[in-house]
């Protein structure tokens, strides 16, 4: 039995997801983002104790197919943003479109509808955020940040850095205090 997870978006999450999984007494044969896999069927009842477990640790069980569907798209994206080492080798479109098997034209669609802002917008933001992070561990120059996030330049980078967050990468570098959205808050 699989079931879809809303708000599991990074490795915290999955522990927290399993963690509760095994209180409650299963045990997942797969923990992954936005899904868990487990060898039995569950019972109605069964589901209702799961969902309210997960509610009260934020989480919830997505049950129907355009929300599995968005969660995948998210998923995708802050995994292509957060966890891929080296610089992203495809644009957004063809990516989200050959691991999703639509076409691209109907997921923005689809996730415009739903979340209220475009893929692009959210791509953005999770890119944003990644800079931010990069910035404050202090290890690569601006340059090295753009190349691996992909921008075309470092002034590109910084006018997309300052049209999200009011401040330029090198003010907001200074400053240090700004806090960080975490990643279910994008």
């Amino acid at each position: 039995m699989k079931l879809h997870i809303k708000n599991m978006v990074c490795s915290r999450c999955k522990m927290v997801v399993k963690a509760e999984m095994e209180r409650l007494g299963y045990t997942p044969r797969v923990v992954e983002l936005g899904e868990v896999v487990l060898d039995n069927e569950l019972t109605d009842t069964e589901k209702l104790n799961i969902e309210e477990a997960l509610q009260r640790v934020g989480f919830s069980i997505i049950d129907d197919k355009k929300s599995r569907l968005i969660e995948k798209i998210k998923n995708l994206i802050i995994e292509l943003v957060h966890r891929q080492n080296d610089e992203i080798k495809t644009n957004l479109s063809d990516y989200l479109s050959s691991l999703l098997n639509h076409d691209y034209n109907y997921l923005t669609q689809l996730f415009s509808e739903v979340e209220g802002t475009t893929i692009e917008k959210y791509y953005i933001a999770q890119k944003i955020e990644k800079v931010k992070e990069l910035l404050v561990y202090d290890e690569l120059t601006l340059s090295e940040i753009a190349f691996q996030l992909n921008y075309s330049s470092v002034a590109h980078l910084s006018n997309q850095f300052k049209k999200v967050t009011g401040l330029t990468p090198t003010h907001f570098k200074n400053i240090r205090d700004q806090k960080r959205k975490s990643l279910d808050e994008v």
